[in-house]
């Protein structure tokens, strides 16, 4: 896109809140569903849009078209880490799960790292030292209450790149951020594959946990679970690209 198209583009963009609310607001209204689709019933959809329209707004006041994103791609960003802004401001997710999570990883990891092969639920849970039914419903849990990213570098703005950001990335911080890419892609590749294949419907084709279940003829439930599963061994394989937080009571 030319100079010239891109200073029209934003000059249309640029109009008012209610202009552009009216605009995109669908776009937003779909993110927030997507996003509800694996959150408590505690938390209202209509606060994921509220923080989600604001950050539209925000979208197309900061949008430069010749910057190699449609303004679709660099809203969808802007809005879904709006929403993920405000689930974190007012973490519901108790600390018992965010400790259970470290725990699986952490269990993940040793097994995988000692056997050189994916770690199957029943070994973290003989790992873990619980009944197989409740590291499901761990994995469960983790899964619902899981907001944050995989790492520093990509949102659970469902895995796309900051764009918003990528301005002012440094030499160092882009060679970094093409080699988590590279390393995440590997860890992805390499999943079993069921697991594999809900990330993708979840992820590419934006399917809800409910959708994928159908699509698997699993209940919702469980499909929630693999997706958990998933993301449990992505964070023990990437775990040299973040050390996980810790409890503030540990």
């Amino acid at each position: 896109m030319n100079a010239l198209a891109a200073r029209s583009y934003r000059a249309h963009q640029n109009g008012s809140a209610s202009d552009i609310v009216e605009r995109h607001g669908e776009l937003v209204r779909r993110i927030a569903h997507h996003l509800a689709a694996r959150l408590p019933a505690s938390v209202e959809i209509d606060d994921l849009i509220q923080a989600g329209m604001l950050g539209l707004i925000e979208a197309a006041r900061n949008y430069q078209a010749d910057q190699g994103a449609t303004f679709e791609t660099y809203a969808s960003i802007r809005i879904r880490g709006a929403m993920i802004d405000q689930m974190r401001r007012g973490d519901w997710t108790p600390r018992s799960v965010h400790r259970n999570y470290r725990q699986m990883i952490a269990a993940v990891r040793r097994i995988e790292q000692s056997t050189g092969r994916a770690a199957s639920p029943a070994q973290v849970a003989a790992a873990m030292e619980i009944p197989l039914e409740e590291y499901h419903q761990l994995v469960e849990d983790a899964a619902r209450g899981q907001l944050s990213s995989l790492d520093a570098h990509m949102d659970e703005h469902d895995g796309e790149p900051q764009l918003a950001t990528a301005d002012h990335a440094t030499p160092a911080r882009a060679f970094e951020d093409q080699a988590f890419r590279g390393a995440l892609a590997e860890a992805i590749a390499s999943l079993p594959e069921r697991e594999g294949l809900v990330l993708s419907l979840y992820y590419e084709q934006e399917l809800n946990l409910r959708e994928i279940g159908a699509v698997l003829a699993v209940s919702e439930s469980r499909a929630c679970q693999i997706h958990g599963q998933a993301m449990v061994r992505l964070r023990a394989r990437l775990a040299d690209w973040k050390r996980e937080p810790q409890d503030p009571e540990d």
